[in-house]
């Protein structure tokens, strides 16, 4: 099976997570941090979906799953030990073509969630096909090491030069150079060794004046 790798924004968007597991749990919290509408159904839940739900961050509905429940919906994630329900949840889906994820069953999916390594706006995404969700997780904790905090620092460092520079009517195009040199000097170690002053001495090399590495950090992106 060959995937084609994409980025969803589900902002705003009715998702659906079938089962109040541990599983369903962290499926329903990552979609809600995407900003997505979430309603999980579940006889049973956990206290963490308890408490969404009581929050109102959630939409907790604790009965069985009826094919009613994907109306509306953009992608319905279903995390069941239930393989008769599992499947019942993916033929229901594909009759609406639907964006559907079994977890732990690709076979049944058409779409894999792969593993992920978030730093702020990086996110870097593991697959293996479906093949070895161990071995994905497993340079997943590798990733995690070397791609620290400081990689979103350095993120928004560089989202914020990006729009000053695009306020000042510059081509996007000759932009890239030298962001290419900034990418190359190696910033985001500084930013982790707190070496403020290092990095206001790089922003002037390469792009004069008015770029302070504090004043852009503290700007509204």
């Amino acid at each position: 099976m060959r995937y084609y790798p994409v980025n969803l924004d589900i902002r705003n968007r009715k998702c659906l997570v079938v089962g109040g597991g541990d599983v369903g749990t962290r499926k329903a919290v990552t979609l809600l941090d995407c900003g997505a509408f979430v309603t999980v159904v579940s006889i049973n839940a956990g206290q963490q979906l308890l408490t969404l739900a009581e929050s109102g961050l959630i939409e907790l509905k604790r009965r069985p799953y009826t094919g009613g429940d994907l109306d509306g919906m953009f992608l319905v994630i279903c995390a069941t030990d239930n393989e008769e329900l599992n499947l019942q949840v993916s033929i229901d889906a594909g009759k609406l073509n639907m964006l559907c994820n079994i977890a732990d069953r690709p076979e049944a999916c058409n779409f894999i969630l792969p593993a992920l390594v978030k730093r702020g706006d990086l996110v870097i995404a593991v697959s293996t096909s479906g093949k070895s969700p161990a071995f994905a997780k497993k340079i997943r904790k590798d990733l995690e090491k070397q791609f620290g905090n400081e990689y979103a620092d350095f993120l928004k460092l560089m989202g914020a030069i990006r729009k000053k520079l695009l306020s000042k009517s510059h081509e996007p195009e000759a932009h890239k150079p030298l962001f290419e040199k900034l990418i190359n000097k190696e910033i985001p170690q500084l930013i982790k060794n707190d070496d403020a002053d290092k990095i206001d001495s790089l922003l002037f090399e390469v792009l004069g004046e008015g770029y302070v590495y504090m004043d852009l950090m503290g700007q509204d992106e």
